[in-house]
């Protein structure tokens, strides 16, 4: 298996600083600051790239499981919202909500829901979160 690298620059202080994030090879670089990340500024954050990891890897997982179980999808969208509060002082990442609807034939919503229950516990995104709690919505596309 590979072994992923991305990497972040931060100059200055924590609120009048600015950085730059660069993810893998190339496939984004985009800059980010204290307002991107605590107030509705420009630029991307931590927790937008932590939502994109957990959305990538789920909607992966879940077609592969669905695969497995004799269901191949034609679609799975998923959408990751990585909750940031102040907790005994300072930030933390509290809770992710997942909500994931899916395009896949011959599968009812109940053993779509399983499935998904199951990838949410085992793809290897979820896996590394673990100490967050993560929160799914998971129905088939009407």
């Amino acid at each position: 298996m590979a072994t992923r690298t991305s990497s972040a620059v931060w100059e200055g202080n924590l609120k009048e600083g600015k950085g730059t994030m660069k993810v893998g090879r190339n496939a984004y670089e985009g800059p980010f600051s204290f307002a991107s990340r605590f107030e509705n500024g420009t630029g991307t954050n931590p927790e937008e790239l932590i939502g994109a990891a957990e959305a990538g890897c789920f909607s992966m997982a879940l077609s592969n499981g669905l695969t497995k179980a004799g269901h191949t999808p034609k679609r799975i969208s998923t959408t990751a919202k990585v909750n940031l509060e102040m907790v005994g002082g300072g930030p933390k990442i509290t809770s992710i909500d997942l909500d994931c609807e899916g395009e896949v034939p011959g599968i009812d919503e109940a053993k779509f829901k399983e499935i998904a229950e199951q990838t949410k516990k085992a793809c290897p995104v979820s896996v590394a979160l673990s100490g967050t709690e993560i929160k799914l919505n998971a129905r088939l596309k009407s």
